[in-house]
């Protein structure tokens, strides 16, 4: 049997970027709230919230 080779990428080629952002208190607590109830992690979250927001949004 022929052993596969590991492959491993290397740290930020996975399409993500770290990112540093502000946010009020009350949203942090809400989302964590949304997590917490949805079983998601607060990252995973916040990435379908921007995704659903960028498809999403109407420039008037």
């Amino acid at each position: 049997m022929k052993n596969e080779p590991l492959i491993i990428k290397k740290r930020g080629e996975d399409g993500n970027r770290i990112i540093s952002v502000r946010i009020r208190e009350e949203t942090l607590a809400e989302i964590d709230r949304l997590a917490a109830e949805t079983n998601y992690s607060r990252n995973e979250l916040i990435n379908i919230i921007l995704a659903y927001g960028v498809k999403n949004i109407e420039i008037q």
